[in-house]
This record gives structure tokens, C-alpha cells and sequence, in this order.
């Protein structure tokens, strides 16, 4: 693994790297970006509902530089969601799904603890439900076990990345997002050969009902990283 080259390692690593005596983080700062207004209103029914709702507009359909200040925003939404439904597995893993991608906008040294704090949010869903959201909070702590550096900056590690990823495979065999980032995985283990099979097999998954803005733009990253694989 070189988790060095995956761009969250980047944006987090950006931020200890002196270039012409500055610190260089790899997006706009959140006080940059323009306000975004609240927009989640969760149900009791589905209390993340509107979490993914807007996470997917904020990911797909918002400027690169505007989306930390988003992300930064929905996350106290997602707070609230978390202290409305303390033990809802769910809620705690849509929380790390917010922080995490905030982390990859925000960059430099701030995405660390976001990172982190996502980390012990999928390990609390996954203390109360093992199974959650299909597998979904095994896939995203292995996302972050490969994407974040290891010792001495971060947590990253190759070994727990796989096997929490191969679980939610397990659970998700045919799921759009476990599939997507084992294939990434493989792509950042050099196994070209494998990322392929594996994207291929995501852009094949069946669509989530209620999630098709999320689905159109994970199938639009799909489709780049094959082009860039095969091309």
C-alpha cells in the first residue's frame, strides 16, 4: 500500500508540509466558502434520511470549495441527529460518513481529528450493530484504515483496511459502494487487474431506491476510474 498517494492521505499530510515557508492545505478554507442554509429535517421514521440527502448534493453537486464549509454544517446536523437517537447505529455511521468526507474537503491538519472522530463513530455503530446499513460502517472504517497514513501521523493500515472491507463485502455482496471502495483498495494496492473487476462489478449494482443522486454520482467516479485503469 502507498496510502501517501491517496488524496486524503494528501490533504492530510498538505497541512504538514512547508512550501515557501507557508502551510498548504488542499482546499479553500471553510470560512472561504459561501454559507450553505440547513436543509435536514430527520424523520422518526428515518432519522438519516436527510443526512444522505444532502450529503449526496453537497459530494456531487457542489463546487470543490465550497463543500468543506457544507460538510461543516451538515455535521452539526448530523450531531443532532446523534444526540436525538444516541443508539441508532445508523445515525452514528452517517455521522462518520459526513466527517470523513469533510475531512478529504477541509484538508491539512484539521482533517486528522475529523478523521478520527469519524473513526470512533463507525467502531460505536458497529459496538451496537455489526450489521448496520448492510455492512456500510465496516466499508467506510476500511476506506479510512487505507486512505489515512499510518504511524506516526495517522492510524492507516493496510491489514484492517482489507478485512473490514471484505466484510462489508461479505454482507453487501452486490452493493454499489462495498464494491467501489474494495476496488479502490485494490487500485491503491497495485492491483489494476483486480480494481477493475471490482468497479466494473459496482457499476453493476442495482439501485438504491431514495439514494439516486448518490448512485449517478458514484457510478460517474466508477466510470473515471475505469477510463483511467483501461485507458
Amino acid at each position: 500500500m502507498n496510502a501517501f498517494r491517496h488524496p486524503l492521505a494528501v490533504a492530510i499530510l498538505a497541512g504538514l508540509l512547508p512550501v515557501a515557508g507557508l502551510l498548504v492545505a488542499t482546499s479553500v478554507r471553510a470560512a472561504d466558502a459561501p454559507a450553505v442554509a440547513s436543509t435536514v429535517a430527520a424523520s422518526e421514521a428515518s432519522p438519516v434520511a436527510g443526512l444522505q440527502a444532502r450529503w449526496a448534493e453537497i459530494k456531487y453537486g457542489m463546487a470543490a470549495n465550497a463543500q468543506a464549509a457544507a460538510f461543516e454544517t451538515l455535521a452539526k446536523e448530523a450531531d443532532a441527529v446523534v444526540a436525538a437517537h444516541p443508539r441508532d447505529a445508523a445515525a452514528l455511521t452517517w455521522r462518520g460518513i459526513i466527517e470523513a468526507s469533510w475531512a478529504g474537503a477541509k484538508g491539512g491538519l484539521g482533517a486528522l481529528s475529523l478523521v478520527k472522530k469519524a473513526k470512533a463513530d463507525f467502531e460505536a455503530a458497529l459496538a451496537i450493530d455489526d450489521a448496520v446499513l448492510d455492512g456500510s460502517a465496516h466499508t467506510s472504517l476500511g476506506s479510512l484504515y487505507y486512505q489515512v497514513p499510518g504511524w506516526p501521523v495517522g492510524f492507516g493500515d493496510e491489514d484492517a483496511a482489507r478485512e473490514h472491507l471484505q466484510t462489508g463485502l461479505r454482507m453487501n455482496p452486490a452493493g454499489i459502494d462495498s464494491n467501489y471502495f474494495w476496488a479502490d483498495f485494490l487500485r491503491d494496492q497495485g492491483d489494476d487487474a483486480g480494481a477493475v473487476a471490482a468497479f466494473r462489478k459496482a457499476l453493476a449494482a442495482p439501485p438504491r431506491p431514495g439514494r439516486e443522486s448518490a448512485d449517478a454520482g458514484r457510478r460517474g467516479e466508477i466510470e473515471a476510474a475505469l477510463a483511467a485503469l483501461e485507458g
